[in-house]
C-alpha cells in the first residue's frame, strides 16, 4: 500500500468514491442533573461504535451490597464494551456486552457482593456503523431514535415501565395508612427484586446472560430505507417527548440537528424549570445524555 496522500490541506477531503459507504458523524453531550456533583450517565465513540449509559440512581437510605457507585459502574462498563469489541470486532453487540459485563464483575474488589439485588447496574443503548449497515442494541429504558429515509421510529425497552406499573399497582393496594416513605422502601424492595428476572426487566449489572435479553436489530445504509439519523438517549433526555411533550420524535432529531445535542439538553432543563411538579420516579432532573448521529447519503 502507497503513502498516504498529503496534497488535500487540513480540513478538507475529496468526495468520496461511488461505491463507498456512508460516513458517520457523531456529536454527543452528557450533563449531570443540577445540583448533582457526579455524572452517572456515560456518552462514548469508541471507533465505529457509540454509546449511552445510564446508571441507576440508588435511593437515599438503600444499601447496595458493593463499595463502589453508579458512576464507577458505568465507566468501568463502557471502557469494557471497548475492550471486547477491539479483542473480536466481528462478535454481535449481544456477546460483546456479555463479555463486558463479566469483565466488570472481575473489576470489583472483594468486598462487594455481587448477588446484592442492589448491587451497580445500567441501562445500554449501543449503536455501531459496519460499512453496509449499522447494528444496534437497547437495554433497559434508553431509547433509541432513529430516522430510516424520512421514517422516524423509535427503539425501545419497555420491561422496566411494565414493572413500574406493576409496583404502583402493588403499591396502590397497601393499605391507606401507610405512609409515603414507607410505600416507595417497599416499591423500590420489589422493583430490585425483579431485576434480571424472567418475569421481571433486564439491565447490565453482574450478570452477562442480561445481554441476550436485549432488543437488537441491523439497519441498511444504503436504498429508500437506509438510516439517515440516529440518537441514543438516556431517559433524562427522552423526557422531553415522553414526559414533557416538547416535540415528538422526529421533532427531537431535527432540534438535536439544529441545535446540537447541548441545545437539546437544554431544552430539557428549560422544561424541568417550568414544570418542577412533573416528577421522573421520584426524580425532579436527572442526568441527561445523547449521542447524535448522521449518516452522509450513499453515491
Amino acid at each position: 500500500m502507497g503513502a498516504p496522500d498529503r496534497r488535500y490541506p487540513i480540513g478538507s477531503r475529496p468526495a468520496r468514491p461511488v461505491g463507498v459507504a456512508p460516513m458517520m458523524r457523531v456529536r454527543s453531550a452528557s450533563a449531570a442533573a443540577p445540583g448533582r456533583l457526579e455524572n452517572e450517565d456515560v456518552v462514548f465513540r469508541l471507533g465505529p461504535l457509540v454509546g449511552v449509559l445510564d446508571g441507576a440512581t440508588v435511593p437515599e437510605g438503600f444499601d447496595t451490597g458493593c463499595v463502589h457507585g453508579p458512576a464507577w459502574y458505568v465507566r468501568h462498563l463502557a471502557a469494557r464494551i471497548g475492550l471486547a469489541l477491539a479483542a473480536r470486532p466481528a462478535a454481535t453487540l449481544m456477546s460483546s456486552l456479555a463479555a463486558a459485563i463479566l469483565a466488570v464483575r472481575a473489576d470489583h474488589s472483594g468486598d462487594c457482593d455481587l448477588g446484592h439485588p442492589g448491587t451497580p447496574s445500567s441501562t445500554v443503548c449501543l449503536l455501531r456503523e459496519g460499512g453496509e449497515q449499522v447494528d444496534y442494541l437497547v437495554l433497559c429504558d434508553s431509547p433509541l431514535v432513529l430516522d430510516t429515509g424520512g421514517e422516524v421510529s423509535v427503539v425501545s425497552d419497555d420491561r422496566l415501565d411494565t414493572a413500574m406499573a406493576d409496583l404502583r399497582g402493588t403499591a396502590a393496594g397497601l393499605p391507606g395508612d401507610v405512609d409515603p416513605v414507607t410505600r416507595f422502601r417497599q416499591a423500590v424492595m420489589v422493583q430490585r427484586e425483579r431485576m434480571n428476572r424472567t418475569h421481571g426487566y433486564w439491565a447490565a449489572a453482574a450478570d452477562p446472560d442480561a445481554a441476550y435479553h436485549a432488543v437488537t436489530g441491523t439497519l441498511p445504509l444504503r436504498g429508500p430505507g437506509a438510516l439517515r439519523r440516529a440518537a441514543l438517549l438516556s431517559d433524562g433526555v427522552s423526557c422531553a417527548v415522553e414526559q414533557f411533550g416538547l416535540f415528538d420524535w422526529a421533532g427531537l432529531l431535527d432540534v438535536a440537528a439544529a441545535e446540537g445535542p447541548e441545545g437539546l439538553i437544554g431544552r430539557v432543563r428549560a422544561a424541568e424549570r417550568d414544570h418542577p411538579d412533573r416528577l421522573r420516579r421520584h426524580k425532579r432532573t436527572d442526568d441527561a445524555s445523547v449521542v447524535f448521529c448522521e449518516f452522509d447519503p450513499a453515491d
